[in-house]
């Protein structure tokens, strides 16, 4: 603890070397994950902050502050003297008070080796109008944490649940704060009922009339000596004011029993406000745990919650409306076209798996499986049809890859949905990409930052050969990140993944993959197949890959 508490330290001090605020045009960020992402109050731009990356050897923390412009689909960087220490898993709320701010709490620093996390419990605003942090120092306020769930509600932050984890222990919370945007001061609550169980990742809204909803998240207990157990809560819960005016507030908890299609359980799910009173829920995953490993179903679905009919039902994709689909309905008869347009609405929309390989730096290949909703017309049309009209709605659907613990935000109206992560065995993948869909539309995904698989960087245990060397070079890799912008790229620190380079040999390629690919030969194969046959059919789907890879 001592160890962390001087390390953060030592990054501060750098950070108070910053005298003014610098805002510079940049490439879209470095893969991170449990970053914080919102909309701004009053402009059309995203905040991005925070986070951390692990490569597989080194954590890496950040406290760097981006900025999204919605209308230019372009990022600038802002460096704003004494921000708060390098943190994930915080929590950031936006309120409109005097230009906008950005509230931040609590979150967590983990040791390069990620085995050590220091959880903060501080409270920082950014102040949008005048571009400078401020940490409120007020008493009483939650102890530290990180996996809390913080919302705005009238003039208060609402604080629930979260974690805190040492060497040798880990707690789960249930309890409940208010800071009062006013006075700043906190308050512990205490509401009456019978509350959530402790538990962190859960989904939290606020309601117009001034309540809180709760649903689902995710704890674990120890059941004996090094064995834990895992929870996937799928319990909803209203916390809700019954102070009418009076100067003490009185909050009572009560148990929800929503109708409607529910989310399949999950955690690592993320949550935002949509327009017309409803919450939503977007992907996740859910760990299936096996003898010895643990194999994790990504999801990559919408969820959405009606606030006011307290009902859940899933977000399905209408798919847009292409031009040659207008031209030929044009030519049918006004009756056809009218049946047609009937036969549309009464159908749901069936959903179509999608498998995608996409091949890494370093020739791991990640195979995607994705179900998207189109149409039920789309499936039924002839392969010429789908051909002739290969702009239509299935065709071109494009959908966020499954992946859990993204960043999420709305604007007018728009999801926006920023990286994430998933799995392929025991390799993880962080991904930067950025993918937005209307919400009142529901029609397509737009792509507005793809996802490079050039930038994945992921680097075995066993590849390290000088461990105290790797451990100082991600603590001093952050450092220089920090304090020279042409020693981070060199440290690999704004974009921390060297890139491939454009010659590299089909051979190379081949020689780093070619189990994979008889593996998977092999599979499509049989068990009778020969040896010879397979390794060839391998080859061959390695080159085709390798091809369309470059």
């Amino acid at each position: 603890q001592e160890d962390l508490e001087a390390l953060i330290a030592e990054f501060q001090s750098l950070d108070a070397k910053k005298t003014q605020v610098i805002e510079t045009s940049c490439p879209p960020p470095s893969p991170r994950l449990n970053s914080s992402l919102s909309a701004h109050p009053e402009k059309d731009e995203l905040i991005l902050f925070g986070g951390e990356y692990f490569n597989g050897q080194k954590t890496y923390l950040y406290n760097e502050l981006y900025v999204y412009n919605i209308r230019k689909n372009s990022w600038s960087k802002v460096e704003i003297p004494n921000p708060p220490p390098r943190r994930c898993a915080h929590q950031a709320a936006v309120v409109p008070t005097a230009g906008g701010q950005l509230w931040v709490f609590g979150g967590e620093f983990a040791s390069p080796n990620g085995e050590q996390f220091y959880h903060y419990k501080d409270l920082w605003v950014l102040h949008l109008a005048t571009k400078t942090w401020e940490q409120i120092k007020a008493s009483g306020g939650p102890s530290g944490r990180s996996g809390h769930r913080m919302v705005a509600c009238k003039r208060q932050l609402i604080v629930f649940g979260g974690f805190h984890e040492s060497v040798r222990d880990y707690i789960y919370y249930n309890d409940a704060y208010a800071f009062n945007l006013d006075s700043f001061t906190w308050s512990k609550l205490a509401p009456s009922g019978i509350a959530p169980a402790p538990r962190s990742g859960c989904q939290m809204a606020s309601t117009p009339e001034g309540s809180i909803i709760i649903y689902g998240g995710y704890s674990k207990q120890r059941i004996k000596k090094d064995v834990d157990k895992g929870t996937l809560h799928t319990d909803m819960f209203l916390l809700k004011s019954e102070s009418a005016g009076k100067e003490e507030d009185k909050w009572a908890w009560s148990r929800l029993n929503p109708s409607g299609v529910k989310p399949t359980p999950r955690s690592g799910f993320s949550v935002a406000i949509g327009p017309n009173n409803r919450s939503l829920l977007f992907g996740g995953v859910h760990d299936e745990e096996e003898e010895e490993s643990i194999e994790g179903d990504f999801f990559n679905d919408i969820y959405f919650y009606d606030i006011g009919k307290t009902r859940w039902f899933p977000g399905q994709l209408k798919g847009p409306k292409s031009e040659k689909r207008k031209r030929r309905r044009g030519r049918q008869a006004e009756a056809e076209g009218a049946g047609d347009e009937e036969v549309e609405k009464q159908h749901p929309q069936g959903p179509v798996e999608i498998v995608k390989e996409v091949v890494a730096e370093d020739g791991t290949v990640m195979t995607i499986k994705q179900v998207i909703s189109g149409p039920a017309e789309e499936k039924e049309r002839s392969e010429s049809e789908e051909e002739e009209e290969e702009d239509g709605a299935l065709g071109q659907q494009v959908e966020p890859c499954p992946r859990s613990n993204a960043m999420l935000a709305v604007k007018h109206g728009v999801l926006y949905v920023y990286g994430g992560m998933f799995e392929v065995g025991d390799r993880q993948f962080t991904l930067s990409d950025l993918y937005s869909i209307d919400l009142h539309k529901m029609e397509e995904w737009k792509v507005l930052v793809e996802m490079d698989p050039k930038a994945q960087e992921w680097l075995e245990e066993s590849e390290s050969d000088e461990e105290d060397d790797d451990a100082e070079g991600a603590e001093g890799g952050d450092e220089e990140e920090e304090s020279s912008e042409e020693e981070s790229e060199d440290e690999g620190g704004e974009e921390q993944h060297p890139s491939v380079q454009p010659d590299e040999k089909h051979a190379d390629y081949l020689s780093r993959t070619e189990q994979y690919w008889i593996k998977l030969a092999r599979s499509n194969m049989g068990p009778d197949a020969k040896e010879k046959k397979v390794v060839k059919v391998a080859h061959a789907m390695a080159k085709a890959f390798y091809e369309d890879s470059i």
